[in-house]
């Protein structure tokens, strides 16, 4: 299986950085029309990529900065977009086709797709992965030393793994909103802009253990980071 990090929206040496001006395309108030949201698509994709591969290659020069974008058109997928790793440990970018036309605008999916780029960047599947396996070794030596049977154990340890996998998650989607503000900033769009989308999802609010902070602390990082670029 392929490692993936959470949706996150439920969303070479170094060369000098492109400043490409973003498409005139607003419509802030209502979706775009289908043909459009795939014309900002491909759009944004050809902008943002080549500035979140710099980005990488500066600050994680030793990662794999070959970013894949992909579309994931399973039916009824949510609008929703994601992190993941191919079997080779190429960092794939995945948006459903719901996100992209929910989207109101170039600046919104510029937004989603930094942030997104960002999760690698930050290394945060491989963080996840540790935190996950280090919940699962503390919780199997406690069933263990309460006495606990194989089957204790192997519960206490997938439950470790949960909590393990989720203790750090908000604050990873912090760092991928400001990683992610730098760099749709850099691509020529608006982050603040584009953070308008946390407006329209499900606020998952402070929740003990969720994966995402609430979306106001959420929009007041893209626009804090945004200030002091």
């Amino acid at each position: 299986m392929m490692a993936t990090l959470a949706g996150c929206v439920s969303m070479e040496e170094p060369v000098a950085r492109p400043q490409p001006q973003p498409a005139a395309v607003q419509t802030p108030s209502l979706p775009p029309s289908a043909s459009q949201a795939a014309r900002n698509f491909v759009e944004v994709v050809r902008t943002v990529e080549p500035v979140a591969e710099n980005e990488c290659r500066i600050r994680a020069p030793r990662a794999n900065c070959d970013f894949r974008i992909v579309v994931d058109d399973r039916p009824g997928q949510p609008a929703n977009a994601f992190q993941t790793l191919d079997d080779t440990g190429r960092p794939i970018l995945a948006f459903t086709l719901p996100l992209i036309v929910e989207a109101r605008n170039v600046h919104e999916l510029a937004f989603v797709m930094g942030h997104e780029a960002s999760h690698h960047i930050e290394g945060h599947i491989p963080r996840q992965k540790a935190n996950a396996t280090a919940g699962a070794v503390i919780f199997a030596g406690l069933a263990t030393l309460t006495g606990g049977d194989a089957n204790a154990i192997r519960t206490a340890q997938e439950l470790g793994a949960s909590i393990g996998a989720r203790s750090y998650s908000k604050d990873f989607e912090l760092e991928a909103d400001a990683l992610g503000t730098l760099i749709t900033k850099r691509a020529g769009y608006d982050p603040v802009l584009g953070a308008e989308f946390f407006t329209r999802i499900p606020d998952p609010g402070n929740r003990f253990l969720g994966t995402h902070p609430p979306n106001a602390q959420r929009i007041e990082v893209v626009r804090r980071t945004a200030a002091g670029i």
